[in-house]
């Protein structure tokens, strides 16, 4: 199913006729959705990211953008609908889910190989 997933979908979001590929389309989606792009808080490639460090009330805190590219399509598409711990809210259509998921799948098989 995953492979089905991958390979038909891009053609079913973006027809024959398209002057950009879905993989493209998605890498700049993920770099800028709608304003600050979420690899400022999650990486590259979804795999997390430290944001910050600072220090309040003496304590030593930090503030971090957890992985995404290990979730299942249902969680990554629910986390998107809510605003918590920091994540803004993008207002995304069901398609750019789908592309921005699409982008993390492809983009996983390239972090296993490091």
């Amino acid at each position: 199913m995953r492979f089905f997933l991958l390979f038909a979908f891009p053609y079913f979001l973006f027809g024959a006729t398209s002057f950009i590929t879905p993989l493209e389309y998605a890498s700049q989606l993920y770099k800028n959705p709608r304003g600050i792009g979420c690899h400022h808080c999650h990486g590259e490639k979804g795999e997390g990211k430290l944001v910050a460090s600072y220090i309040h009330k003496k304590k030593k805190k930090t503030f971090e953008g957890p992985a995404i590219n290990r979730l299942d399509f249902n969680t990554f598409y629910k986390a998107l609908d809510k605003r918590k711990n920091g994540m803004p809210r993008y207002f995304l259509t069901k398609k750019e889910v789908q592309a921005l998921y699409l982008y993390l799948q492809e983009n996983k098989g390239s972090l296993d190989d490091e």
